[in-house]
């Protein structure tokens, strides 16, 4: 079932990236050359327009026949992050905003049942209050989405490191988790994208809207762990924090590191620029998929060395 899914999703991936993309170069909706991009040939950022449309309706599909794959009131918050990052791939919109957009992006996953209310053991701290936990989480999902946001920055980066997120976060629980079926459905649709990430020509962006939504749901999975119903893998026995800091090591890192950089410039934190730890990698290797596979091959020895050392 799984593996039909994984190729539906696919197959149908590719017909609706071709038609979204089509759509787009038609209207003159292409990615703008600057001095920030790392490509010189005409892209479009239609890839995660082309996810969320494959994931409503599927999703929709499922809910009018009465099938639940996950939690359908997720799907608000979701839309709300690519509604935003679809109107900033095409208009520009300042980050102050998209900000105030994340956060309210975040009280409704809150409202939705999910929420860091304890922190299991780490620093010796368990349950905090219900103000403290809101403040938290919805500072931990905002940062989250940004993360993902940063990444996005040089062909494939972020798709292959989502992806080895949701294979982690799907293969380290005891049970099944409620998203196994999202997670099969995101995995088949980017594989299109990756193709036509290095195609040499007409290629296709996640885009803002890609990475915000993508963002928002990698949060939710996140969130998801930090709960009661998600039961690691006893063979792995490790603190869920660390968990999470083991499966998502470097958006974590390449934003903590990008943010010190900018205050210490004196710059705003949300200022793009080309510090990024993969700009730094593809100035030396000039291959954008030799820096991927560095970095996909580092984010899995560091998940295996949290393993051995905590």
């Amino acid at each position: 079932m799984l593996l039909t899914v994984l190729i539906f999703s696919c197959l149908s991936s590719i017909l609706i990236n071709f038609i979204i993309q089509r759509k787009f170069l038609s209207n003159g909706l292409v990615d703008k050359i600057n001095h920030r991009s790392s490509h010189k040939v005409i892209a479009t950022r239609t890839g995660g327009l082309s996810i969320f449309i494959l994931v409503f309706l599927i999703s929709s599909y499922n809910y009018i026949t009465g099938i639940t794959l996950f939690d359908y009131s997720l799907i608000i918050p979701l839309i709300l992050l690519l509604s935003v990052g679809l109107y900033d791939d095409i208009y520009n919109i300042d980050y102050k905003l998209k900000f105030i957009f994340q956060i309210i992006a975040a009280k409704l996953i809150i409202d939705s049942g999910l929420i860091i209310d304890n922190f299991h053991g780490l620093f010796n701290i368990y349950e905090i209050n219900r103000i403290l936990a809101q403040l938290l989480t919805i500072f931990i999902i905002v940062a989250i989405i940004n993360s993902i946001n940063f990444i996005d920055g040089i062909d494939g980066l972020a798709i292959v490191v989502i992806s080895i997120f949701i294979i982690l976060f799907e293969n380290s629980v005891l049970t099944p988790t409620p998203f196994i079926y999202l997670s099969f459905i995101l995995l088949g649709s980017f594989i299109p994208i990756l193709f036509y990430n290095f195609k040499p020509q007409n290629k296709v962006f996640l885009g803002d809207s890609g990475s915000l939504f993508l963002g928002g749901v990698i949060s939710i999975y996140i969130l998801h762990i930090l709960s009661n119903k998600y039961i690691i893998n006893p063979d792995l026995d490790i603190n869920k924090i660390l968990f999470v800091i083991s499966i998502l090591s470097y958006p974590i890192i390449d934003i903590v590191r990008v943010f010190f950089i900018r205050i210490i410039e004196g710059r705003s934190p949300f200022e793009a620029d080309k510090k990024h730890i993969h700009h730094k990698v593809l100035e030396r290797l000039k291959k954008h998929y030799l820096v991927v596979l560095i970095i996909a091959l580092i984010s899995i020895i560091i998940f295996f060395l949290f393993q051995i050392v905590f």
